[in-house]
């Protein structure tokens, strides 16, 4: 089933058992955002929550974890709650077949209800904003999709872009925007500023589940991610026309902002708690000033709690993540057999493949570092056999613990980019990154001594399947 809103699929999300609704009232800070905190430790099956009585506010109404699991990644998908993680993978890939759908456009957005320009606009007055954790610099939105266009093609669709970046609230019509130097949108701003002009964009928020899905995917700069979430949907992602700079955005959004990020001016962002489970300090990032706010009447707000992993981010973050590296590599590397980058928005990526010969493993591994998503976030690649389940922990570890010899096959490549946020580098947006190859030596390379390997018995699935029904 395709939602064409947020409120489509939280109604899904509450009929599945996946959603609870807390309706004592709670503080807003702290009792929402740790409760989005702790709703992952649940498992796989963790519900989303809403809140409807927020002491402080009138009317607010605030969704949190609403992709905060495999069972609710699942059911935006369409498919059932039960579905694996890497049958989800699985799927998704199929999916990506289906790639490109054209978005289907619609007039009368619920979102165009209610809207304030100019000097009017205060989003204060809008969200119900709160800070996700004590350490933050301030309130952000951190599950928007914020949308641009190529300043040099503005009539390439191929080349728009809909991202997620951390938008700090400044004022009540200035926001500070992270573009991350490897994200389409700063190579967008880049142009902007080179032609001495202020860049536009929309930034929806309560978006559709699968519209949030392909904003956080690493696709390459002229493919387009109103298509590709066509494509998941298995129907044309509704979009409609931006009032004030005619940029396309999702018809089913909760709100509707609309401004420009300003030509070559920067201010102190941060901090804030990071994906990495680690603050960011304060830094100076690009301003945001905001000219049209539209918005549905008693918006829904959906915020997203991120900090050590695994939170909703992390689930966010998987499947989209794992997937373009997987088409990217198996363009060039047809021997390539799957791909695990759930692991920390990727910053750990593990690739299952074949091997045409000696030191081939080695040569995927550096591949993924040279992918739109290995250029900012993959700092380490693990590479096993085609045979390893690059998803079954246990077994990637086996292939640590047996096929890697230091002596040879740990590539530590230096002084390569990496994301600002990533606290391991010594030089912010600089870091060493290293390619594991955990597979087994091919000839020429004759290292180490491996005979036969152990092979499940040819009954074993048979049995596995007895067994699961007899312990049900």
């Amino acid at each position: 089933m395709a939602y064409d809103d947020l409120r489509s699929f939280l109604q899904a999300l509450d009929e599945e058992g996946q959603l609870v609704r807390i309706t004592d009232e709670v503080m807003p800070e702290p009792d929402i955002t740790a409760a989005a905190n702790a709703a992952p430790r649940l498992g796989d099956a963790a519900p989303a929550l809403y809140f409807d009585n927020v002491y402080g506010f009138n009317g607010a109404r605030i969704a949190m974890n609403v992709h905060g699991s495999w069972a609710n990644h699942a059911l935006a998908l369409g498919l059932p709650k039960q579905t694996g993680t890497k049958e989800q993978v699985e799927e998704f890939i199929r999916r990506w077949d289906a790639f490109p759908i054209p978005p289907e456009w619609r007039d009368d957005a619920p979102w165009a209800q209610n809207s304030v320009e100019g000097e009017d606009v205060n989003i204060f007055d809008v969200l119900p904003l709160i800070r996700l954790n004590d350490g933050d610099g301030g309130f952000y939105l951190d599950k928007a999709a914020v949308i641009s266009k190529a300043p040099d093609d503005p009539e390439n669709s191929g080349k728009q872009n809909i991202g997620v970046y951390r938008i700090e609230v400044k004022g009540k019509r200035k926001l500070a925007l992270q573009p991350v130097p490897m994200h389409d949108i700063a190579q967008h701003l880049r142009k902007a500023e080179e032609k001495g002009e202020d860049l536009p964009i929309a930034i929806t928020l309560g978006n559709d589940p699968v519209i949030s899905i392909v904003a956080a995917t690493p696709m390459e700069y002229d493919q387009n991610e109103y298509e590709l979430a066509g494509a998941l949907r298995g129907a044309p992602a509704p979009v409609t026309k931006a009032p004030h700079t005619g940029l396309p955005v999702p018809w089913g959004s909760e709100v509707v902002i609309e401004g420009v990020i300003e030509g070559r001016k920067r201010e102190i962002e941060g901090p804030f708690g990071e994906f990495t489970g680690h603050y960011s300090g304060g830094r100076k990032m690009t301003v945001v000033r905001i000219d049209r706010i539209s918005y549905r009447t008693d918006p829904i707000f959906e915020h997203l709690y991120l900090g050590m992993p695994w939170t909703e981010i992390d689930y966010l973050m998987a499947a989209n993540t794992c997937v373009p590296l997987y088409e990217q590599l198996k363009r060039e590397f047809p021997e390539v057999q799957a791909v695990n980058a759930m692991y920390t928005h990727g910053l750990v990526v593990i690739v299952s493949t074949g091997k045409r010969y000696g030191g081939f493993a080695k040569a995927v591994g550096m591949r993924v570092l040279t992918t739109p998503h290995g250029l900012g976030y993959a700092a380490t690649v693990i590479v096993v056999d085609e045979d390893v389940d690059p998803f079954n922990l246990p077994q990637v570890m086996w292939a640590l613990s047996t096929k890697m010899n230091p002596s040879g096959d740990l590539i530590t490549l230096p002084n390569l980019s990496v994301l600002e946020l990533a606290p391991q580098a010594m030089t912010p947006g600089i870091t060493d990154k290293l390619i594991i190859d955990a597979t087994t030596p091919a000839p020429p390379d004759g290292r180490g001594n491996y005979g036969n390997p152990v092979r499940d018995l040819p009954e074993a699935d048979e049995w596995l399947t007895k067994l699961r029904h007899l312990v049900k």
